[in-house]
């Protein structure tokens, strides 16, 4: 459950709904308003969540129609987007209605609270690239996103029909987003569907996880090459969960190798020289948003992760 109550700073008084009954107060502090665990949990401390007009720990288990009052903090402004020039960010394509760029690691696709890196927004303005305004100001044409670890093909729209069009194609499954992944073991099956809801993690604020009322997330898999202590897989995506193809993978026991906050071994990681995961966007299929063609953009291995797998091969 979300709420739509956290709009701005200021008092929200509500009672806690029936789906809550039971929860931490800042489990549910978190749930109402949209906050993080960490955000939540230090209004709890400094008292800025009453129940039944009484101040509580962050344990303290709330009841369904408790009145719940919390003082929000006001919303911070918007990160700015700052021209940066971004080392390894290369452009693949680009015309007047999008750019697809390869990115490198340790790049995030967009300015975001608390992200004081290089952004894929930032590097693209940096070299002149006119991006569209639709949508937040610190994710101008931004239609998908890849995680800071992960490389590879990452398309951006320039122009406002392109971010309409493109937004309605992400939507509705009309991109075919192809990732390769080294995973721990072998699956069974080779082949596969992994069905299974994706929302936040209900402990840590960092990760996400399969929880049963999470949002519907569907990941298809195909082994290529299986080594002896991992498979390298062709993944496609039917949905697009944040760390989707992490969590699914790490539910089967078989995490992404190098990827340690998702349970990877720390062992193979290190022999590999790996400090992330392995992943890549390998391919990104779509129609062009103004000719109606379907374009097609590839991406090859970055170093670290061929490095890593040439080791697994020998």
């Amino acid at each position: 459950m979300t709420a739509a109550y956290a709009t701005g700073g200021g008092q929200r008084s509500l009672p806690v709904p029936d789906g809550l009954d039971g929860l931490r107060l800042d489990q549910a502090v978190a749930r109402l308003f949209g906050l993080s665990r960490t955000t939540a949990a230090a209004l709890v401390d400094a008292g800025a969540a009453l129940v039944d007009g009484t101040v509580r720990a962050n344990s303290y288990k709330i009841r369904a129609g408790s009145w719940l009052e919390v003082t929000l903090p006001a919303p911070a402004a918007p990160p700015a987007v700052v021209p940066q020039a971004v080392s390894g960010l290369r452009v693949v394509y680009a015309d007047d209605d999008i750019v697809v760029v390869d990115k490198p690691v340790g790049v995030a696709a967009h300015p975001s609270p608390g992200w004081t890196g290089p952004t894929v927004i930032g590097g693209l303005a940096a070299i002149g690239h006119r991006i569209s305004t639709s949508g937040a100001a610190e994710r101008q044409g931004v239609v998908h996103r890849l995680d800071v670890g992960t490389t590879g093909i990452m398309a951006v729209a320039k122009s406002e029909q392109a971010y309409t069009s493109l937004k309605r194609a992400f939507k509705y499954r009309e991109v075919e987003k192809r990732y390769h992944a080294v995973v721990q073991g072998h699956l069974d099956p080779l082949r596969g569907t992994i069905d299974a809801p994706i929302d936040r993690h209900p402990h840590h604020d960092y990760r996400w996880a399969v929880v049963s009322d999470g949002k519907p997330s569907i990941t298809h898999y195909d082994t290529l090459e299986a080594f002896p202590a991992a498979s390298l897989v062709d993944v496609r995506l039917e949905t697009g969960r944040t760390h989707q193809i992490r969590v699914h993978f790490s539910t089967l026991r078989h995490p992404c190798v190098g990827d340690l906050t998702y349970g990877a071994d720390p062992t193979l990681a290190t022999r590999l020289g790996l400090d992330r995961q392995w992943l890549h966007a390998r391919e990104l299929r779509f129609r062009h948003p103004r000719t109606g063609e379907e374009v097609c953009f590839v991406s090859d291995y970055p170093d670290d992760l061929d490095r890593a797998l040439g080791i697994l091969r020998d």
